[in-house]
This record gives structure tokens, sequence and C-alpha cells, in this order.
């Protein structure tokens, strides 16, 4: 990911803007506005199907860049994964700062209508980078799972206080690099699909229990030197009683586009997949030309879906 001008967000900070005042339309007597290339942000698209997303008409995308989060320098916001709770929108993700190593932590942002986002702040940090906030409920708690590709465990967090506090339950897999795993509950066990650095491998555990013990699959792994179909890139779901697992294209660009995977057998024995589906891609103009990898599917009514992804491109300030 390239880095993003920290002018911008210095500029928005001093000014005291607010991730909504951001989008507003810059007055006859203000400054010019700032357009920066190469930011990855996150933006809502919604549709009648997980299969057929747009942007939203009553949308501005992007909803969140990374010059909203303002208690954390950051030059990257991305992989949004939302939890809706009557009427109240959360949106996890990503917030990173790459211009000089790594340091990221796991921002928070709340909506009323799952349209306007207004950002709270970093719910989770650690010594060690983290990402891709896999968040989840199951049994009336919520539980996250983000990654952390620089140490060798996928690590298990529960909300002690939901949203804002969360804490270390425990390791689920240890012993290697682990990219974005990604968690779903089906035909009576937990399964869980898991990138290895290189974005060409992908691996499958499963268990009885979230807590257990996991177990790789002994056709593990399910994909091998393929960095077309290799990558998780969001929330693995349960439509119309079929699995889909949700993968990245990362050729012949990173972030090339997202698509979803139906599984047709999939058991402590036995993986099939049908070829992925397109769910959505770079577009060429705006703050999603470059690239688009990540896709969290929500089922609101009938014909009606919302999604949170992320994309690279240009915004204006």
């Amino acid at each position: 990911m390239k880095t993003f001008c920290f002018a911008v967000s210095a500029f928005l900070l001093a000014s005291g803007m607010s991730a909504q005042q951001g989008r507003e339309a810059t007055p006859t007597n203000s400054p010019a506005q700032t357009t920066v290339k190469d930011v990855w942000s996150i933006g809502i698209y919604s549709g009648p199907s997980p299969f057929q997303l747009s942007e939203p008409r009553n949308v501005k995308n992007p909803v969140l860049t990374p010059a909203d989060v303002t208690d954390f320098p950051v030059n990257i916001v991305a992989h949004p994964f939302m939890i809706i709770e009557g009427s109240r929108y959360y949106l996890f993700f990503t917030a990173k700062n790459d211009l000089s190593g790594e340091v990221s932590g796991i921002g928070l942002a709340e909506s009323s209508n799952g349209t306007d986002w207004h950002y709270r702040r970093i719910v989770l940090k650690e010594p060690f980078v983290l990402s891709y906030p896999y968040v989840f409920k199951n049994q009336n708690n919520y539980y996250m799972i983000p990654e952390a590709h620089a140490e060798k465990f996928v690590r298990l967090y529960r909300a002690t206080e939901f949203p804002y506090k969360w804490t270390y339950e425990k390791d689920l897999l240890t012993g290697d690099t682990y990219i974005s795993a990604s968690v779903a509950e089906y035909a009576g066990m937990w399964w869980m699909f898991v990138g290895r650095l290189g974005n060409e491998t992908l691996r499958l555990f499963y268990a009885i229990d979230l807590k257990g013990q996991w177990r790789e699959h002994p056709l593990s792994p399910i994909v091998a030197k393929d960095p077309n179909i290799a990558r998780p890139g969001g929330r693995a779901m349960v439509i119309d009683g079929k699995l889909y697992r949700i993968g990245q294209d990362c050729e012949p660009t990173y972030g090339y586009q997202a698509l979803a995977f139906p599984v047709t057998d999939i058991s402590p024995t036995s993986y099939k997949e049908e070829a992925g589906v397109p769910l959505v891609k770079a577009t060429s103009r705006g703050w999603n030309s470059d690239a688009m990898h990540h896709v969290d599917l929500h089922q609101l009514g009938d014909r009606k879906w919302i999604a949170a992804v992320d994309g690279k491109g240009t915004i204006t300030k």
C-alpha cells in the first residue's frame, strides 16, 4: 500500500473538522481543496443481492479516510467489518501507519443509519501490528480475530464492554504466519480460512467449538500457488443455506477485485468449491480507482443488502 500525505490529516486536525465536516463542500473563501492519490479508505455499497452491489446514491463515499482518525496518526484505513445491533451500526477497521515500518491499531466508527459515519477511537492496540479485525457475535458474546501477520499466532479477543473494550482470550492457532483468518460456523462445525505470507496459499482448519482444539484439514492447503484466489477478503457468509468464502484477487495487481466462492462440499475429510463470483472491483475513478480488496456483507431485509468495502484511489479534501 502506498503512503498518504500527512499534510491532509494535520490540516483537518488543526482546523477541528469532524469526519462529516471534512466531506462538506469547500466555501469560496476557504483554501483550495487538496487532492491526494493512492489512499486506502472505506466506503459503503448496497444492492438487492450480495452479487449486485454498487454505490448507493445517498452515501458520499468514502465514509472514512485516514484523516478521520483523530487519536492516532495513520495513512491507511481498510478491512472494515460491521456489526449491526438494532438501530446502531458499528464499523471496526484497520488503522495503520506504514510510513516508517508498521504501526497500527483497530479503529471504530459508528452510525445510526449505515450512511453517515462518525469516528470514535482506537479500541485495540498491541505491541505488534494489527489489521483485518474479524468481528462476530456468538452465544451473546462479541469476538474479534485480528490479523497479526508479523507474529506466529491467531488470537481471539472478547468484548468485555462492547464496542470499546476488548480482552485477549486465547490463541486459536500457533506456529506459522497467518493472514486474514476468517471463521464461520456451518454444518455443526467451525471453519477457519487463513492465508500465508505471499498471498498464494489458503489453509483450512476446523473445530467443534470456537475455543476448542483447531485441526488442519487433511486437504489443506485448499489453494496453493494461486494469487488470484488464495487470500481472504472479508467475512465468510451463509447465503440461502450455502457457505461462501470471500477471497481477493491479487493479480495482476494487489487488490484487483474481491470474489465470493460457493463451497459445495465441506466436512472434516472433504472440501470443494466453485469458481468465484465477482463482488467488487476497482472503478478507475475517484476514491476506489486503483483497488478494492475487501467486502463485509449484511442482509437488512428482503432484497436489501449493505456491504462495508475498502478501496485505494484519489481523495479530495
